[in-house]
């Protein structure tokens, strides 16, 4: 049943056990905890993970294994740290490649510049070599602390380990670029153009404010079309981030309408008699941003047109929170509505909704000068 990745089936079969007093033995645990860690049921897998300590049962390092990595999908650090902790005072078991690699992703996306580091110090000494998940962490994580210069360093690292920069590892520095000063950037967009030549190319158009919009969108066009479908929209998130930080809000939205032509963003806004709906849910921060700039200028535009706005008009964030931070999209995008003083508020009884009324938005738009528009 561990096998078979269905954790709602193992937990049946394990009461069904339970209540006809049959006592699980190590093979059902391991089998329980296989299930409930790949479909990530954390409070399950780490019950079965305390049962299994309290009976005196041993994990082996496939199942330690598969506790931190679970830890590591769920943001459970705190947690991750006591399971590798009681790993390592094993007399007979020893971390593994998997294991540490593990860790260094939870400190890195936690932030946790030195414990990354130690880490990395304790897997090098176990004899361990790096491999590209955890060179991909470490370029988060120092990219989270806005060291681009260690970033630069564990670029050249890879390429010295003989190891090819994969998508999303150039999706990683990407990402690092949108939380790295202006005046630094010129660094990754030299390691970018290393690593892929055709993001490298739409890169630097976009930090030397390369005028050719037909150009860019062409570029962008060919680079989207040339990578995998799995990383597509992070790569047009960050694209539409770094053009929000960077103060080019024509790029943004050309990239988003870019993004919509090929689907890789779908169903952003819905129209019906009685509501109009922005859906934002799965998009950057900035992505967000210049989604509702062109929908506020949508708004606009019919409204000049003559047409009727419908009665209720709603923006969906979603109402979840980052695995590893407080904040989720709809907690920062309170804060911008309330800045651009616009009429939509939360919904009490529709969590990551915030709606308004015909009558306010109108007035709010008919308010509006061009000079209010959203700017990054």
């Amino acid at each position: 049943m561990g096998r078979a990745r269905r954790p709602w089936q193992a937990k049946k079969i394990y009461r069904e056990m339970i209540s006809k007093e049959l006592s699980p033995n190590w093979v059902t645990y391991a089998s329980l905890l296989r299930a409930y860690g790949r479909a990530r049921y954390s409070d399950d897998a780490l019950n079965v993970y305390k049962e299994m300590k309290e009976k005196g049962l041993e994990l082996n390092v496939i199942l330690y294994n598969t506790l931190l990595v679970m830890c590591a999908d769920v943001g459970y650090t705190n947690k991750a740290v006591e399971i590798f902790e009681e790993m390592k005072s094993s007399e007979k078991l020893k971390p593994d490649s998997w294991t540490f690699s593990s860790m260094i992703t939870i400190y890195s996306c936690s932030g946790k510049v030195t414990e990354a580091e130690a880490t990395l110090n304790e897997m090098l000494e176990a004899g361990f070599e790096p491999n590209i998940f955890i060179l991909t962490s470490l370029i988060q994580c120092y990219g989270k602390a806005k060291r681009t210069d260690d970033v630069v360093r564990i670029f050249n690292q890879l390429l010295e380990l003989g190891i090819t920069p994969d998508e999303r590892f150039c999706g990683c520095l990407l990402n690092v670029m949108t939380q790295t000063p202006k005046e630094e950037l010129c660094k990754l967009v030299n390691c970018i153009e290393r690593a892929d030549e055709k993001l490298g190319y739409v890169v630097r158009l976009l930090v030397e404010k390369q005028d050719s919009s037909e150009k860019f969108k062409n570029e962008a066009s060919q680079l989207f079309n040339s990578i995998g479908s799995d990383v597509k929209k992070a790569y047009c998130n960050c694209l539409i981030d770094l053009c929000v930080n960077l103060n080019l809000l024509e790029r943004a939205c050309e990239l988003l309408d870019l993004g919509i032509t090929l689907q890789i963003y779908i169903g952003l806004q819905s129209r019906s008699q009685t509501q109009w709906s922005l859906y934002l849910k799965g998009l950057s921060l900035g992505a967000a941003l210049t989604a509702l700039h062109i929908w506020i200028n949508d708004l606009s535009r019919v409204l000049e047109s003559g047409v009727e706005l419908p009665l209720l008009l709603g923006i969906n964030t979603g109402h979840g929170k980052h695995k590893y931070s407080d904040k989720g999209l709809a907690s920062v995008f309170e804060s911008h509505l309330k800045e651009l003083n616009a009429p939509f508020h939360e919904a009490s009884d529709k969590a990551g909704w915030f709606l308004t009324t015909q009558v306010a938005v109108k007035s709010w738009l008919e308010s509006r000068s061009s000079s209010e528009l959203v700017t990054a």
